[in-house]
């Protein structure tokens, strides 16, 4: 997890990637953002496509493709390190996917848990109002992410 030093969620705990750029696809896009965040050189067979997270509020909507990436039998990561987005540092699941965690970015224990337990694909969308989410949703995805 990245502890992150700058908006959006400043000193909160999420997970790591950031913006597609021109004519990059999701699965590219998370292989490069984990290696300039981390460090870490994800291969295309590490990394599971789990679903979306979209963001709605009174200006725009928005969101993320969302992966998940399967580390080597015997990897090695020391943490806690400090890097220019922030701290990383391994963290259980459960600690990330605990409501009351009020360190971990407020989505993130709703979408996470299916993720890693559901084969089924969702689209998790969050609507805000003032900054505020008021309202979620798991709505199934249909057909397959082309990367």
């Amino acid at each position: 997890m990245l502890n992150r030093n700058k908006e959006p969620g400043m000193g909160r705990w999420n997970g790591v990637g950031g913006k597609l750029e021109q004519g990059e696809s999701p699965l590219a896009c998370i292989i490069r953002e984990a290696y300039e965040e981390t460090g870490i050189q994800l291969g295309r067979d590490q990394v599971k496509y789990t679903g979306a997270v979209t963001w709605v509020n009174e200006y725009e909507t928005s969101g993320m493709y969302a992966f998940i990436a399967e580390m080597a039998p015997g990897f090695e990561y020391e943490t806690p390190v400090a890097t220019p987005e922030g701290i990383l540092c391994w963290k259980h699941k459960d600690w990330i996917c605990n409501t009351k965690n009020l360190g971990v970015i407020g989505h993130v224990p709703h979408f996470l848990p299916v993720m890693l337990t559901e084969q089924m694909l969702y689209e998790h969308r969050f609507s805000f109002s003032n900054s505020v989410s008021n309202h979620y949703e798991k709505l199934p995805l249909r057909g397959e992410l082309k990367y």
